[in-house]
């Protein structure tokens, strides 16, 4: 298990989709379908729909939170998203999105080191407070601390 600072709290489960390279949602993903939809990016064509989605950093448009709020809205985001930096715009879709009485996507800064190892896919859970689990975090080497 590893604990991140929290940005929007919340309880998820979804398999971990750790994508290869920063990324803006304006023009990044396809609030329709969750689809990462930029042709210059490396995880082009996969879905950010029900993942825990973990971003080693984000490309600055201040319509992520617009973008992250209609992924909520259409039932098509992350279950959770994981930033390697802080990015407070993105949380504020979320937090937006709670305020309409859509579901809330927890959101957690967690250097993308401590999780260095983990499969693409493997179930990941994400419960208040910060702290994300699997089931074989006893079998993976935990990278250094933040």
């Amino acid at each position: 298990m590893v604990t991140g600072r929290v940005l929007v709290d919340g309880e998820a489960v979804g398999p971990l989709l750790c994508l290869r390279a920063p990324i803006s949602l304006w023009g990044g993903v396809d609030p329709r379908t969750g689809r990462v939809s930029d042709p210059r990016h490396p995880d082009n064509g996969r879905s950010v729909a029900g993942t825990v989605l973990a971003i080693p950093g984000a490309v600055g448009s201040s319509s992520s939170s617009a973008v992250m709020l209609e992924l909520i809205r259409n039932a098509v985001a992350p279950a959770a998203v994981l930033l390697d930096r802080s990015d407070a715009i993105l949380a504020l879709g979320v937090v937006v999105a709670r305020e309409l009485g859509h579901p809330t996507v927890p959101v957690v800064e967690l250097s993308l080191e401590r999780i260095r190892g983990v499969p693409q896919g493997t179930t990941l859970k994400v419960v208040a407070g910060g702290r994300i689990s699997w089931p074989e975090a006893d079998d993976i080497h935990l990278g250094a601390t933040r």
